[in-house]
């Protein structure tokens, strides 16, 4: 049965990476205060560890890997096949809300097997779906393949004018997209009177990230300057803030990883250089000055009044992602912060982009609170069944080569053997772990090595 105003809402959020976790976790909290979360760890390359769940800072009610179909079996078939799951409109199922905090295709996938699982009208969970951090890439493949959710979650109000032109622009139903600023924005504001009384130094922090730039010349470079500033400014403190420790990985692959450069620094990292782990928001609490190229941190620090410098020193440039702070007056060179330069964000930007809200402004959550309720009261009677873009024959050429990367045909029915809702056995773990550990050798080790042998 659905939720009641006694009973919390059941929420389950697939994640493949501790980023869309942290994301998925705190929408599903914020959307409905109260619930009760489980974590659905999607197995694969960028499964976050027990650490990066930690230093995300936010923790499940349950948590456990799955497979896609594992994750399908567990929320469609209710201990039934999924064919006929909708023909069993008595069956209780166990989550009221699903939020699909995965890639695009994962999501499309996910849509895809639900749709058949509940091919007429049925008593069936809300599903929720959306982004993690800025859409500066990718618009319109990225909105396809999340389409047919019942909420299509838009960081702002500015996404969410783009969102709904470019789905209607393709033919698609846009109603169900829906404002939701990124739920990890806010916390303490920023206070510069500690470091300037001298209780602590004034502290810089690069947010780096794991895939921009890309290159390790780039990524030197992006070391070298930090490591200048802070031999530069002896009175201040520099905190490399990593993502992963090696052998992890994130959202993105990190070929080379900052601590193993940071142990090459000629003549060592100065005594005001540091690096950290952890949770980025407790970082912040005594930041005072963000520097990255393009990080969903510089709209936590921003949310927060820290000046926020978002680099040009590697252009600005669509690959690099700092194009999207285009007008937000935080494009900053490091001659530029070395010579003592600190960036003061458009206050307009910010409140359109949705990392700020002017005083005496709406909750911009308020309108996706009340969709939802209205979903959640109407899985009562029952929700008609995902209707994803990608269905219905049009996408012959697409679709069925994106379900089989996932273990399903193009009906969306798990293929032979693949469906596996059983937690793995020692000689499972043990196995994917070593997999795990093989793939990320194979991308911070070898592949690096057979491209400087192709340049002799």
């Amino acid at each position: 049965m659905p939720a009641t105003p006694n009973s919390p809402v059941r929420a389950a959020v697939l994640a493949d990476s501790d980023t869309r976790w942290k994301w998925g976790a705190l929408t599903a909290r914020a959307l409905a205060p109260g619930a009760d979360v489980a974590a659905r760890l999607l197995r694969g390359r960028a499964t976050p560890t027990a650490r990066q769940l930690a230093d995300t800072g936010v923790a499940a009610d349950d948590a456990r890997e799955t497979t896609l179909t594992g994750f399908l079996d567990e929320v469609a078939a209710r201990g039934g096949e999924a064919g006929d799951a909708a023909s069993d409109g008595d069956r209780d199922a166990p989550y009221d809300v699903l939020v699909l905090a995965c890639v695009g295709h994962t999501v499309q996938a996910v849509l895809q097997g639900l749709a058949r699982a509940w091919p007429t009208t049925a008593r069936r969970p809300v599903v929720v779906t959306g982004y993690c951090g800025v859409v500066y890439e990718k618009l319109t493949e990225g909105l396809l393949l999340r389409h047919g959710a019942d909420l299509l979650l838009a960081g702002s109000d500015w996404d969410t004018r783009r969102f709904r032109e470019t789905l209607t622009g393709v033919g698609a139903d846009a109603r169900p997209v829906t404002t939701w600023p990124l739920p990890f924005l806010g916390g303490e504001p920023h206070d510069a009177a500690p470091a300037a009384r001298g209780d602590r130094p004034f502290r810089v922090v690069f947010a780096v990230q794991p895939s921009v730039p890309d290159t390790p010349a780039a990524r030197r470079y992006l070391l070298d300057r930090a490591v200048g500033h802070a031999r530069r400014h002896p009175d201040r403190e520099v905190v490399l803030k990593l993502r992963s420790v090696p052998g992890e990985q994130t959202t993105h692959v990190e070929e080379t990883p900052y601590q193993r450069l940071a142990a090459r620094v000629r003549g060592g990292l100065p005594a005001n250089v540091r690096l950290a782990y952890g949770h980025m928001g407790a970082l912040l609490d005594t930041t005072d000055l963000l520097v990255t190229v393009s990080s969903t941190a510089a709209l936590e620090s921003l949310s927060r009044g820290v000046p926020t410098a978002v680099l040009t020193d590697l252009g600005v440039r669509e690959p690099l992602g700092n194009h999207w702070f285009t007008g937000s007056d935080c494009l900053a060179s490091w001659d530029e912060l070395d010579a003592g330069h600190l960036p003061e964000a458009d206050p307009h930007w910010l409140a359109d982009r949705g990392v700020t809200a002017p005083p005496g402004a709406p909750d911009p959550g308020a309108a996706a609170r009340h969709a939802l309720a209205e979903l959640l009261a109407a899985a009562g009677p029952g929700l008609p069944p995902p209707a994803p873009y990608y269905g219905g024959g049009r996408a012959p050429g697409y679709l069925p080569a994106l379900l089989a990367r996932h273990g399903l045909d193009r009906d969306g029915a798990p293929l032979p053997g693949r469906t596996d809702r059983r937690p793995p056995g020692p000689v499972g773990r043990l196995a994917r772990r070593a997999a795990r550990g093989a793939y990320r050798t194979g991308v911070q080790y070898v592949a690096p090595m057979i491209r400087r042998w192709g340049r002799l």
